[in-house]
C-alpha cells in the first residue's frame, strides 16, 4: 500500500507547489499602499500663472529624500529648487523656480510609503496653454523587474520561514513532547530558522535598491544600506535578526535539554515530563526542574515569537491608517495564530509520513493539536474582522478591489480547510481502537521472539561444553583447544550481533508495515496532507495581499482620479484621433468581447479618450469595471491612470487626459467581469 500511496503524495505536493507558484507569479509587483489622492496644480489642469510650489497629497505618511518629488518644464529640465517640504504628515511640497514659460510641466515623484513599499509615478500640469514637451523621466520605479522580485520572493520565504520556527516548536511544546526526540521534526523548525533569517538579511540588503534605482548593482551599495538602517523598515529587519539570535538559543534547549527529559511514548505528556527510571526517586530526577524548563521555554518562546511578529506588524499595514496602536497588537496576535495553525499542521504532516515507528503521533497528541487549532481559528476570525473593516472601509471594496477579491479568496480557503480539518478529527477518534488492536498483535510476536532468543541462548551453553576434548594429554593441546574456543566465542558474539540486528531491523519494517496499513491512521494522513496542500495556497495570498493596495487606499485613489479627470479643462488643438480594438476574454461567463478605445484628436497635450465595450455578438454590453492606463516605456513615465465616467450601456469617457510628450504609447485596459473574473489587454498607439 505504501508503493501506491508514494506517488500519489508526491504528485500533490507537486500540484500544490504549482498553485503556489503561479499564485505567486501572476501577482502583481508590491502595489504602492500610499496613493496620490491630491494635488496642486491638479493632474491635467491648466492654470493662467506659474504657481511658486506644487504640493502633492497621499493616503498615508511617506518618506521622502532630495530627489523624491522632480518637475520638469517641457523641454526636460528641471526646474524644481532644493528638497520637498513637508506640509503635513501626508502632503509635501517643493519650490519652483520664478518666471516659468507657458507650457506643460511634468511632476515625477518617488517616495516609500509608511508601510514600507515604493511609489512612484507621474502626472502633467499647463502652464497657460498645453504643449508639446520633451521629458525624459529616468528609471525610478523599483517593483518592476529582478529587484522587485526578489523581494517579493524574500517576504514569501520570510513568513514560511515564521510559520514552520514558530508553528513547530509550538506544536512539539504544546502537543507532542516525544517530537522533541524526532530528528525528522528537529529537522524542520531547524529549516523555518534558517529560512527566516535567510531571507530577513536578503531583505535588509535588497531594501536600498528596491526603494530607489531598482538596480541589481546597488544591492551591494553600503551607503545604501546605511541609509536603510536609519528607516523604520530597516530598524523592524535589524530587531528581527537579533531575535533570531535568541531563537537559536530557544531551539538548542528545545531539542537539547527539553529532549533528554520529553517522553519516549508515543503521545507523552504536554508539559515534557518523564516517569523517573527504576530505583530512582522521584527527587532524583528533578520533576520540578523539568516543569520550570517547560515553563521557561513556553514563555521564552512566546515572547520571542511575539517580537519576530511585531517586526511586521511595525513596519507594514498594521503600523499606519486607522487605529494604529490597536491594529499593531490585533496584527500580532493574528500572526502568532497563523504560525501555531499552519506551523503546527506542517509538522504534524512531517512527524506523520517521516517520523520513527518507534514514536508514532498518537491520538491524544492530535486531539491536543485540534483544541490549538481551534482555538487558532477563533483567533483568526476574530482579528480578521477588525483587520478587514479597517483595511476595506467598505462592502463595495470587497468586490471592486483586488485587495477585496484577494481576502474573499483567502476566506473560502479557510473554509475549505476547516472543512478538512473535521474529517482530520474524525479519523482521530478512531485512532484509539487502532492502538490497542496493533499492540495486542505486536505482544504476541515479540513474546515468540523472546522465546526463541532463549532458545538460542541455551543451545550456545550448551555447545561449547561438547565441544571440549574429553582428555587432554598435555598441556599444549589444553593451551590449544582454549585459543579454538576463544575464537569460536568470538566468532558467536559476531553472529549474535548481526542476528540482532538483522531482528530489529525485520521488527521495525514490521511494525512500520502494520502502521502504514492501518485504515486509521492512513485516513489521517490523507487528510493532514489535503489540509497542508490548502495552507500552502492560504499562505501564498496571504503574502500577496501584504503586497497589495488596500481597498480603502485603492477606492480613495479611484475617487481622487474620477475628480481630477472630470475637473481639468484643457484646449485640445488639431484633428485626428487614434482608435484601438482589443478582444478579451476573462474566462469567466460571459467574459468574452471587443473593447474599444478612440483617443482624440490623440496629441501631446489634453485628449478625449472614448471607450466601448461589445460582446462577441457586437452588442453594447456593461461590465462591472473598466479601467486603462498609458505608459511610455521609452522614457519610463508612467503607468499614468485614466478613470473614465460610465456614460451609456457599453460607453465610458473621460475629458482632460494628458499626454506629456510623444512617442510610442502603451495602452492597457483592465476589464472586469464579474466579482472574480478580470482581465488586462494591452497595444500600442503612436500619439504626437
Amino acid at each position: 500500500m505504501t508503493q501506491t500511496i508514494a506517488p500519489r503524495v508526491r504528485i500533490l505536493v507537486l500540484l500544490i507547489l504549482a498553485v503556489a507558484g503561479a499564485l505567486l507569479a501572476g501577482a502583481a509587483p508590491a502595489s504602492a499602499h500610499a496613493a496620490l489622492t491630491g494635488s496642486d496644480p491638479a493632474q491635467g489642469a491648466v492654470v493662467d500663472t506659474a504657481p511658486a510650489q506644487i504640493s502633492l497629497t497621499f493616503s498615508e505618511p511617506i518618506a521622502v529624500g532630495d530627489d523624491s518629488v522632480r518637475v520638469l518644464d517641457p523641454k526636460g529640465e528641471r526646474v524644481d529648487k532644493g528638497a520637498p517640504a513637508g506640509l503635513s504628515g501626508t502632503t509635501y511640497s517643493v519650490r519652483l523656480l520664478s518666471g516659468l514659460p507657458d507650457g506643460t510641466y511634468t511632476v515625477a515623484y518617488q517616495v516609500v510609503s509608511a508601510d514600507s513599499h515604493p511609489v512612484a509615478g507621474a502626472y502633467t500640469f499647463s502652464i497657460g496653454a498645453p504643449s508639446e514637451t520633451t521629458v525624459s523621466v529616468s528609471a525610478q520605479g523599483s517593483d518592476d523587474g529582478l529587484v522587485g522580485w526578489l523581494y517579493g520572493f524574500g517576504r514569501y520565504v520570510s513568513y514560511a520561514g515564521f510559520v514552520v520556527l514558530a508553528g513547530g516548536a509550538a506544536f512539539v511544546l504544546a502537543c507532542w513532547a516525544p517530537g522533541a526526540r524526532v530528528r525528522a521534526v528537529q529537522r524542520l523548525v531547524v529549516s523555518g530558522w534558517l529560512a527566516l533569517t535567510a531571507a530577513t538579511l536578503g531583505l535588509l540588503l535588497l531594501r536600498g535598491s528596491y526603494t530607489t534605482s531598482g538596480k541589481v548593482g546597488d544591492i551591494f551599495d553600503l551607503e545604501l544600506l546605511g541609509d536603510v538602517l536609519q528607516t523604520k523598515t530597516g530598524a523592524a529587519l535589524v530587531s528581527r535578526l537579533l531575535l533570531l539570535a535568541a531563537a537559536a538559543l530557544f531551539i538548542a534547549v528545545l531539542f537539547g535539554a527539553y529532549a533528554r527529559t520529553a517522553p519516549a511514548g508515543a503521545d507523552g505528556d504536554a508539559d515534557g515530563a518523564k516517569k523517573p527510571a527504576e530505583g530512582e526517586a522521584e527527587g532524583d530526577r528533578g520533576e520540578p526542574d523539568k516543569r520550570d524548563l517547560t515553563f521557561g521555554l513556553a514563555l521564552g518562546g512566546t515572547v520571542v515569537a511575539a517580537g519576530l511578529a511585531a517586526s511586521w506588524a511595525m513596519s507594514e499595514h498594521a503600523s499606519q491608517g486607522l487605529q494604529p496602536g490597536v491594529a499593531m497588537p490585533v496584527d500580532v496576535v493574528h500572526l502568532l495564530a497563523v504560525a501555531a495553525w499552519l506551523g503546527g499542521l506542517t509538522t504534524l504532516l512531517v512527524a506523520l509520513y517521516r517520523g520513527p515507528v518507534e514514536t508514532p503521533v498518537g491520538r491524544d497528541a492530535v486531539r491536543r493539536f485540534s483544541r490549538l487549532a481551534f482555538g487558532s481559528v477563533v483567533t483568526l476570525a476574530v482579528t480578521g474582522v477588525y483587520q478587514s473593516w479597517r483595511q476595506l472601509g467598505s462592502w463595495s471594496a470587497f468586490t471592486d478591489t483586488r485587495y477585496g477579491q484577494l481576502l474573499l479568496v483567502k476566506i473560502a480557503l479557510v473554509a475549505v480547510m476547516v472543512a478538512v480539518a473535521y474529517l482530520s478529527r474524525r479519523w482521530t477518534h478512531r485512532l484509539a481502537e487502532a492502538r490497542i488492536s496493533a499492540a495486542e498483535e505486536e505482544k504476541r510476536p515479540a513474546v515468540s521472539a523472546r522465546s526463541e532468543e532463549t532458545e538460542a541462548s541455551e543451545e550456545e551453553e550448551k555447545q561449547p561444553a561438547g565441544t571440549a576434548p574429553a582428555e587432554a594429554s598435555d598441556a599444549s593441546e589444553a593451551s590449544g583447544a582454549s585459543e579454538a574456543k576463544k575464537t569460536k566465542a568470538g566468532h558467536d558474539a559476531v553472529r549474535a550481533a548481526q542476528l540482532a540486528r538483522q531482528r530489529a531491523a525485520t521488527e521495525a519494517a514490521r511494525q512500520k508495515r502494520l502502521r502504514d496499513a492501518d485504515p486509521n491512521r492512513f485516513g489521517l494522513r490523507r487528510s493532514v496532507l489535503a489540509e497542508a496542500g490548502v495552507a500552502v495556497v492560504l499562505l501564498a495570498v496571504t503574502t500577496v495581499l501584504t503586497q497589495t493596495e488596500p481597498g480603502r487606499t485603492e477606492q480613495e485613489a479611484k475617487a481622487a482620479a474620477a475628480t481630477s479627470s472630470s475637473a481639468a479643462e484643457g484646449t485640445g488643438q488639431g484633428s485626428g484621433a487614434v482608435s484601438l480594438t482589443m478582444p478579451f476574454d476573462t474566462g469567466g461567463r460571459n467574459g468574452k468581447g471587443v473593447v474599444s478605445i478612440d483617443l482624440d484628436p490623440a496629441r501631446v497635450g489634453d485628449n478625449s479618450l472614448h471607450v466601448y465595450v461589445e460582446g462577441p455578438d457586437g452588442t453594447p454590453v456593461d461590465v462591472p469595471e473598466v479601467k486603462l492606463a498609458l505608459t511610455l516605456t521609452a522614457q519610463d513615465i508612467g503607468p499614468l491612470p485614466v478613470a473614465p465616467d460610465h456614460v451609456t450601456t457599453g460607453h465610458w469617457s473621460a475629458s482632460a487626459v494628458q499626454i506629456p510628450m510623444a512617442g510610442d504609447w502603451k495602452v492597457e485596459v483592465t476589464v472586469r467581469t464579474s466579482d472574480i473574473d478580470q482581465v488586462t489587454v494591452s497595444r500600442n498607439a503612436q500619439i504626437g
